[in-house]
C-alpha cells in the first residue's frame, strides 16, 4: 500500500527555539523536509515568511494543508499525530495533565521568565502573567525532585521542550542556576540518540549557511 502520509515541512533555523522541534522530529522517526529560515538576518526572516508565521519566527510546521506555529502546539500535534513513538500520554492517562502543563509552562512561563532575567529587567511577580523568575526556578526544582521526568516516571515530548530550554538557558545564556536536580535531569535527557542526531544535523545545516554564522558572529559551526 502506498504511503498516504502528507508531506511534513519543518521551518527551522539552528541555534533557536526550533531546535527542540528538530529533536522531537528525530524522536518520532518520521520523514520531514527542512525549510531553512534565516531569523538572524539584519531585518529578520524574509517578509514572505510572514505568511507562515505572523511574527516571522521559528519553529513552524506544515503538514499537508495544515500550518502550525508555537512549540507547545507543534509538540502536542506531532506527538498525538504519531502515537507509535509513545511520546504523549493518552487522553485517558492521568499523566496527560502533568504532560500538558509542563509543555505549556515551558513556553508561557519558563521562556518569558528567562528572557526577562537575561535582559536584566527588574519586576514584581505580580506585574506579569508569567510571574517571577525565582518562583519559576523553585517550581521547576520541586517538580524535577518529585519525579525523573517532566510528566512523571517516563520520558515524553514534554522533556524535549523542557530539556532543550533548560540546556540553552543554563549553558549558553548562563541564566538558569546549575542546581544538582537540574544537572541530573539534563544528564538523563540530553544523551538520547535522537537529540545527538538533531545536533549533528543542525551543525550540517549551519555549515551549509555561512550567512547565518556570520550574522551571529560565529566562525565554527561545531561550537554549539
Amino acid at each position: 500500500m502506498a504511503n498516504t502520509e502528507p508531506t511534513l515541512t519543518f521551518y527551522h533555523s539552528p541555534w533557536s527555539r526550533a531546535a527542540a522541534v528538530r529533536w522531537l522530529l528525530e524522536e518520532l522517526g518520521v520523514d520531514y523536509n527542512v525549510h531553512f529560515v534565516n531569523v538572524h538576518a539584519k531585518d529578520g526572516a524574509d517578509e514572505s515568511y510572514r505568511a507562515i508565521h505572523p511574527h516571522k519566527k521559528v519553529p513552524a510546521i506544515q503538514h499537508g494543508d495544515l500550518f502550525i506555529t508555537e512549540r507547545a502546539a507543534i509538540t502536542i500535534y506531532l506527538a498525538d499525530r504519531f502515537p507509535k513513538a509513545g511520546l504523549a500520554p493518552s487522553i485517558t492517562d492521568p499523566a496527560r495533565a502533568r504532560y500538558l502543563t509542563s509543555l505549556v509552562y515551558s513556553d508561557s512561563v519558563f521562556d518569558p521568565c528567562v528572557a526577562m532575567r537575561a535582559k536584566g529587567f527588574e519586576y514584581s511577580g505580580r506585574d506579569f502573567s508569567f510571574g517571577s523568575f525565582e518562583d519559576m526556578v523553585k517550581n521547576l526544582e520541586k517538580s524535577l525532585a518529585k519525579s525523573p521526568y517532566a510528566a512523571g516516571d517516563r520520558f515524553t515530548a514534554a522533556d524535549i521542550q523542557l530539556g532543550s530550554s533548560m540546556a540553552f538557558t543554563m549553558h549558553v545564556l548562563k541564566v538558569l542556576p546549575e542546581r544538582p536536580v537540574f544537572l541530573d535531569y539534563l544528564g538523563r535527557v540530553l544523551e538520547r540518540p535522537a537529540n545527538q542526531r538533531a545536533a549533528k544535523l543542525d551543525e550540517e545545516l549551519l555549515r551549509a549557511h555561512p550567512e547565518l554564522l556570520a550574522a551571529m558572529g560565529v566562525v565554527d559551526a561545531s561550537a554549539s
